[in-house]
């Protein structure tokens, strides 16, 4: 139980005044949009004002460009939230303490707020967290269940990350991050995949095995969990689980998604993808449930790890009573979050995608899923995210865009740590040494100038990471994030391979 865990029906009660530090953050902006819609009165602050800043400020919170401990005296919150990037001597932070008034960390409200449904479901894993929330919001909506949806992307269909839902039901995303997801609360979990990131947090593979093993030994007896079949690092995880919380397996429900020679609790998966094909780059693939046969399904988005997500987010549907033809529906419509492999647009005829992949394995198969559509020359372009991350995953990173012609590092994006002595160049030496072409650019103004020098009709540029993005933005002049975009079938529509041009 969370040291806050007695006062969530009081903090969460409409009419409480609730001060977010930090709230320009993709999540901060999120929960304090959901306080909003539950009538609370929010106000916040951001050293660095953004448009989520400006959103929040247009629905009635309280924005205040700096962070200063007369912000706290001024408004007089109920309780104060931060983010896991703002420091200990946080001055807003310093004198919530000295007044005595509560302060929690993003993921301890965010748990509270769990706490106030009485069906949640959290999706955690290295990758496609956002992917997976926003397809399984997206069946759910479709369904009529209403529920309560917190992302880590916007989702175009509702113009924001979050959603507030009148039902009991929540959808959120579960971070590992500094051990974020252990505040959470859950009836139904899923966990994706596991890989190693978060090396500051992390050390080891083994600790994030360990990690997401803590994670499941919150459950309670009763609740449902929803693994991949494929993963190799699944039974380590079943073991630790069991070590943590003893008897706690044999009293949830496991199911399982994969593949049709996958095996994890000696059977094959629950929901299992019997064959996959590509028509025109996009995915599609019949599913199998139970060894029932359930028809084939296709996606807007391309990849084999969105084919994964997609079972996911199935399988979590299912659990919540909603039928697969329903889902099957839903999916062929879902063009994606935004940040997802999203179309910005085009610069000279050339087509400009930008994507979050930041892991070496996302960054591989995000580059595998472009080199699946048509294209003159691909411009792989990738900015790491975090010093310490860069530096400890740095051979995945150099393995995953070798073979790129050219790969170009941007040097890294890091709002939270301090030491700064890591560069993507290394990133780029390595490739060179290997006999690669990669270059290395200081700035997204060097980037986007390189870009608008070379870039011809028929060339795709891969964009992946965090304000390298934006550097697509300004070629296509994108301004709205949550305006019409044209979906990645849109976009090579009748220029597919194997159809007529």
């Amino acid at each position: 139980m969370l040291a806050h865990d007695h006062l969530y029906k009081e903090l969460l009660s409409p009419g409480k005044r609730i001060w977010f530090i930090g709230v320009g953050g993709i999540s901060m902006s999120g929960l304090a949009e959901l306080a909003l819609a539950r009538g609370q009165k929010v106000g916040g602050s951001d050293n660095h004002p953004n448009d989520l800043c400006a959103k929040l400020s247009s629905l009635g919170a309280e924005i205040a460009p700096c962070q200063e401990g007369e912000n706290i005296r001024r408004f007089r919150p109920d309780a104060v939230v931060f983010s896991a990037a703002i420091p200990a001597d946080n001055p807003e932070l310093l004198a919530a303490r000295e007044a005595g008034i509560p302060t929690l960390e993003r993921a301890d409200w965010l748990g509270l707020l769990n706490r106030d449904f009485s069906a949640v479901i959290n999706v955690a894993g290295t990758n496609g967290k956002s992917t997976t929330v926003s397809m399984l919001s997206s069946i759910c909506l479709d369904a009529g269940l209403d529920p309560t949806i917190h992302l880590g992307a916007a989702l175009q269909r509702f113009g924001s990350t979050v959603h507030a839902g009148g039902s009991e039901l929540m959808i959120s995303e579960a971070c590992e991050f500094n051990y974020s997801f252990l505040s959470f609360y859950s009836t139904i979990a899923a966990v994706l995949n596991l890989g190693h990131d978060h090396v500051d947090i992390f050390p080891e593979m083994h600790d994030v095995i360990d990690a997401f093993a803590r994670f499941l030994a919150r459950l309670q007896p009763g609740a449902q969990v929803v693994l991949p079949s494929f993963d190799p690092h699944m039974p380590e995880l079943l073991r630790l689980w069991d070590e943590k919380a003893p008897g706690l397996r044999g009293k949830v429900e496991i199911f399982t998604f994969g593949y049709p020679d996958d095996r994890l609790l000696d059977k094959a998966p629950d929901l299992c993808c019997e064959s996959l094909t590509y028509k025109a780059g996009l995915p599609q693939f019949e599913l199998s449930f139970q060894g029932k046969p359930l028809g084939e399904f296709s996606l807007l988005i391309p990849g084999r790890f969105n084919v994964e997500n997609a079972m996911a987010a199935l399988l979590l549907a299912h659990l919540t009573g909603v039928d697969f033809a329903q889902g099957r529906c839903s999916l062929a419509a879902f063009e994606g979050a935004e940040g997802r492999f999203t179309v910005c647009g085009e610069y000279r005829k050339a087509v400009i995608v930008a994507d979050y992949a930041h892991h070496p394995d996302s960054v591989k198969l995000t580059l595998e899923a472009a080199h699946a559509l048509p294209h003159k020359r691909l411009y792989a372009c990738f900015q790491p995210i975090t010093y310490s991350r860069a530096k400890g995953l740095c051979e995945g990173y150099v393995d995953a865009l070798k073979n790129e012609d050219p790969a170009i590092l941007l040097e890294v994006y890091d709002s939270r740590e301090k030491d700064h002595s890591f560069s993507s160049r290394c990133i780029s030496e390595k490739i060179n040494e290997l006999g690669g072409k990669a270059l290395f650019m200081q700035t997204p103004a060097d980037l986007e100038a390189y870009l608008s020098d070379k870039l011809e009709a028929g060339d795709l540029v891969l964009l992946m990471g965090q304000d390298i993005r934006f550097v697509g933005d300004r070629l296509c002049g994108r301004t709205d994030h949550y305006a019409g975009r044209k979906s990645v079938a849109e976009e090579w529509s009748g220029q597919m391979p194997g159809e007529e041009k």
